[in-house]
């Protein structure tokens, strides 16, 4: 028996144990690293971890705009929770969100300077919380070695996902 021992109509039981405990390892991280990150970064900045994700994702633009879509892409999320997530924050002057000029289809979502400086008061505190809870906790070797086991698993998501790649994404 395996320390990982699971009930038979659990999905767990067709991985091994190492698999288990792998997963287990992620989504203990993913779960509490989302959660603390949006703890932090409200009681810090009064932004949600949501509306940062948002913001940084605009950054990676020259111009800060993309349409609701490319965002949804760029972040991995449904498109209609990123339009909700926009026109919250549309409401609240961080972006602003207007018809695309080049596709009257689509929604453009552009950073606005709230929005900007909103990010760069809530980054430097955000990005030691980071350093502090993860990178910290890895040597450089290890550091080097979850960078490129995370590219190759997105590579994998990005081949047998639903979401194409984004467009800043080698």
């Amino acid at each position: 028996m395996g320390r990982y021992d699971v009930p038979p109509e659990s999905p767990f039981a067709f991985l091994d144990d190492d698999q288990v405990r792998a997963w287990y390892a992620y989504m203990k991280v993913h779960l509490r690293l989302r959660y603390e990150m949006n703890h932090q970064l409200q009681a810090d900045a009064g932004v949600s971890l949501a509306d940062y994700d948002v913001l940084v994702a605009l950054t990676s633009d020259q111009d800060g705009s993309m349409t609701v879509s490319d965002l949804a892409t760029r972040i991995g999320a449904e498109r209609s929770r990123v339009s909700h997530q926009v026109l919250r924050m549309a409401r609240r002057t961080l972006v602003e969100v207007t018809p695309s000029a080049r596709d009257r289809r689509a929604t453009d979502v552009t950073l606005t300077d709230e929005g900007r400086a909103l990010l760069r008061r809530a980054s430097p505190a955000h990005t030691d919380f980071v350093r502090t809870v993860f990178l910290d906790a890895l040597s450089g070797a290890q550091t080097r070695q979850l960078a490129s086991a995370f590219e190759d698993i997105y590579d994998r998501l990005v081949e047998h996902g639903t979401l194409p790649r984004p467009a800043d994404h080698p």
